[in-house]
């Protein structure tokens, strides 16, 4: 790590009262320079209650929306405005309003990878750690949309036995997590424990050829892998979680289930892009005071359960 950015960073932060949040999946060195590191149910929460003046996001657009929404006050930064995501490309505010318009009593779960005008339709948000509890919390008798991810989607059915109307979302490198991949890493790590995010296409195969394994999400992860008397896990997600379950748990060994199972959009943000974003106060990210109220609703929820 270049020793003088860091330093540089560090002192833009402290001038100008900021905070650097970053996701589980980002770059190493995002990572260790950040405030706090945690998954998205972990980064609203903290978003939410940060007494500073400037956020800096490192993660992708739809985060960096959920932390402006929740502080209209204060000023958020996203330190390269072309980091999206691929999950909440796949689904638009009009597809929800569709689904409402046929389903007037119906209720709208939409997970937090969305954009801040389909949250806006939302009920409720959740995240992967949550998804569960809130669901199970609603009304059976009221039909429920669950966008966007299909397979945590199918993940919240198994666990809660409500069937729900899905969108056949996914995250593209998630949904690359195969059954091949599955047997081919297990049986190299065959005493290992198997860690899978339910956004993984093959949650279903999983459960299958290994019974005990733990769905779970990033955040869960580093917390029952600290924990458990086991000393190894072999992981199934993006692989920029394996620096913070080997700083957690040094003692310990994780096997990514897929070496290439890489986010580019969250490997965007780099050093000398959370520097310029200080620096030039680039990329402010702001969301209309008519949208943003109404997702801040849903996503208060989302913050209050779990």
């Amino acid at each position: 790590m270049n020793k003088d950015l860091v330093k540089r960073i560090q002192h833009l932060k402290k001038e100008r009262n900021a905070i650097i949040l970053a996701h589980s999946y980002q770059r190493d060195e995002v990572q260790d320079i950040a405030d706090f590191v945690g998954d998205s149910l972990g980064l609203s929460r903290e978003a939410a209650k940060t007494d500073a003046e400037i956020i800096v996001f490192a993660g992708v657009h739809f985060m960096a929306e959920t932390a402006a929404i929740l502080n209209p006050e204060k000023t958020v930064l996203i330190p390269d405005i072309e980091a999206g995501c691929s999950l909440a490309d796949t689904i638009k505010a009009s597809d929800v309003q569709a689904w409402k318009d046929e389903n007037p009593d119906g209720l709208v779960v939409a997970y937090v990878n969305t954009s801040a005008e389909v949250k806006a339709l939302a009920d409720v948000c959740v995240t992967s750690a949550n998804a569960v509890s809130v669901v199970s919390e609603l009304d059976q008798g009221r039909p429920v949309f669950f966008v966007p991810d299909m397979f945590l989607g199918a993940h919240v059915e198994r666990a809660t036995g409500r069937k729900m109307s899905l969108w056949l979302g996914e995250c593209h490198v998630h949904a690359g997590i195969g059954e091949k991949e599955i047997n081919s890493k297990l049986s190299e790590h065959s005493d290992a424990e198997f860690l899978i995010h339910p956004e993984c296409s093959c949650g279903s195969a999983c459960l299958y050829l290994k019974p005990d394994a733990k769905i779970m999400s990033t955040e869960g992860m580093v917390r029952y892998s600290s924990t458990a008397q086991s000393k190894e896990f072999v992981v199934a997600t993006e692989v920029g979680i394996l620096h913070r379950l080997q700083k957690f748990s040094p003692d310990k060994e994780f096997f990514p289930i897929k070496e290439s199972a890489v986010c580019e959009y969250m490997k965007m943000t780099t050093l000398e892009k959370i520097l310029n974003s200080l620096e030039k106060n680039q990329f402010k990210v702001e969301v209309s005071p008519e949208i943003a109220d109404k997702a801040r609703r849903s996503l208060e929820t989302m913050i209050a359960v779990g």
